[in-house]
């Protein structure tokens, strides 16, 4: 069940400190403590979760907010835990050498199928044939441009993609809206993405001797094993559009797993190198992240609309900004939010709303300050939700909706917090729930994976960055 923060609940911004911390250590206690962190972490991220925990149940005294939190988690980690279990019992072998036009191909195939099985599914079961067709010369950028493109960038073209579009269309926004509104963002991001890649590709590639080259994929052949899983990952996808009853949606997810699970024979999870440390390792580290982050997303909440004058520049850059170290799920929930509050107000959803009860045809009779708004509106609750106006099901929210997606600002806003939410997701290891678990995966393999810090400075910085103002610079300056 998706539910929005409540504005009534204002943190002390020292209440953020714990949150703070957790990123901190995140980034430096591998670097700095390898051996401790990986002995200690568990304790670490769980004692600055209750530190949170207490100051908002006693404190605050907001069970519910809590229980919200406690709900989404449960939501996120059955997701992310179904799709790992699923995924790898699942067992592709790629043929022949890893040139870097075959890479290309890969990944934008990657890209694609990201948008249906969403960036968590195409993630987990993409990684391992990816890292085991590249082996002979896997270096860093394989493992985060991998993370660039399926595990975030790709799935931007549905509610299913990415957890924040799908909250957009729990929320009301249309299915096909995305992408028809974002596909030229879409190709953007993934195409400089990919010839990025290929440059530090081709240059990796010819520096591996052709006869090691050779030697290493001489008897690779493609095979496909654990097909069978593909029914369990069928009902998780379905599960995914389930809200009621409440938990039935977890329930069959965790069916799915233990299903796939037990029946996968031990040959496929041994080819898959398949055990269970790096969910757990995920589950632990975000278990604090969603707990720790609560703080910060209820004091942007309660702020936003002092964050200045509404332009989608400001929501491209807020909602990635905050994307990149909160989860971008929860952040894309706060500025479609906080657009709301921007651009509609309650008398224009009850004109449009007023309307719809009257079946009137043109515009409404009289006139004021957001006529031209309302009129817009109107044609757009027509043209998204022609079903419900004809049968008389609508509710505030699709009116709230025909006022953004029918006036131009509003509208290219909700396509800055959409692409924001995704694009930005992929600038850390913690922006998006796939991110962490494609690098436990790649660690568990012994593939040369960036440290925290290492990620940010050597790719995100470099190539994440320039990406990001040429969208910014296209679509959404003016």
């Amino acid at each position: 069940m998706v539910t929005t923060v409540t504005t009534e609940l204002q943190p002390n911004v020292w209440m953020v400190a714990p949150f703070v911390a957790l990123l901190v250590a995140i980034a430096l206690a591998p670097l700095w403590f390898p051996g401790w962190w990986g002995r200690h972490f568990g304790k670490v991220t769980l004692l600055l979760a209750a530190i949170t925990l207490v100051c908002y149940l006693a404190g605050l005294h907001a069970p519910a907010r809590v229980l919200r939190t406690a709900e989404e988690y449960l939501s996120f980690i059955c997701l992310v835990g179904a799709l790992f279990v699923v995924s790898g019992g699942i067992h592709i072998n790629v043929k022949g050498q890893a040139t870097p036009q075959a890479n290309v191909v890969f990944l934008f195939i990657g890209a694609l199928v990201a948008n249906v099985l969403g960036t968590t599914g195409a993630s987990m079961l993409l990684i391992r044939p990816w890292l085991r067709m590249n082996k002979y010369r896997l270096t860093g950028h394989h493992v985060v441009f991998f993370i660039f493109i399926v595990a975030n960038v790709g799935g931007s073209l549905t509610p299913v993609g990415d957890p924040p579009l799908f909250l957009g269309y729990l929320k009301g926004v249309p299915f096909w809206w995305v992408g028809a509104r974002c596909w030229p963002m879409w190709a953007v991001g993934v195409g400089t993405l990919l010839a990025a890649f290929f440059v530090l590709d081709l240059v990796n590639f010819r520096q591996a001797p052709r006869s090691v080259r050779e030697a290493e994929t001489a008897h690779e052949q493609w095979r496909f094993q654990g097909l069978s899983n593909l029914f369990f990952l069928a009902v998780v996808l379905g599960a995914v559009f389930l809200d009621h009853p409440h938990f039935v949606r977890e329930a069959l997810m965790v069916a799915a797993a233990a299903g796939s699970y037990l029946t996968t024979s031990k040959p496929v999870h041994e080819s898959n190198e398949f055990n269970f440390h790096p969910i757990k390792e995920v589950a632990i580290l975000f278990a604090g992240i969603f707990s720790t982050m609560m703080p910060a997303l209820d004091w942007l909440q309660a702020n936003a609309g002092q964050l200045g004058r509404p332009t989608a520049g400001l929501f491209f850059w807020g909602s990635g900004t905050l994307s990149s170290v909160l989860d971008n799920a929860p952040t894309y929930l706060s500025f479609f939010s906080a657009e709301l509050g921007a651009f509609v107000s309650p008398d224009m959803t009850a004109a449009v709303l007023s309307w719809a009860s009257a079946h009137a045809a043109g515009l409404p009779a009289a006139a004021g300050p957001h006529t031209e708004q309302i009129a817009r509106g109107i044609a757009a609750l027509q043209a998204h939700f022609p079903h419900e106006v004809l049968t008389g099901q609508l509710n505030p929210q699709h009116a709230e909706l025909a006022l953004l997606l029918g006036n131009p600002l509003p509208l290219k806003c909700l396509q800055a917090i959409s692409i924001g939410s995704v694009f930005f997701g992929a600038n850390t290891y913690i922006g998006n729930g796939p991110n962490f678990l494609v690098k436990s995966i790649a660690d568990q393999q012994k593939a040369h994976t960036p440290s925290f810090l290492g990620y940010i400075f050597k790719f995100t910085l470099p190539f994440m960055v320039p990406m990001l103002l040429l969208v910014w610079w296209l679509f959404f300056r003016t």
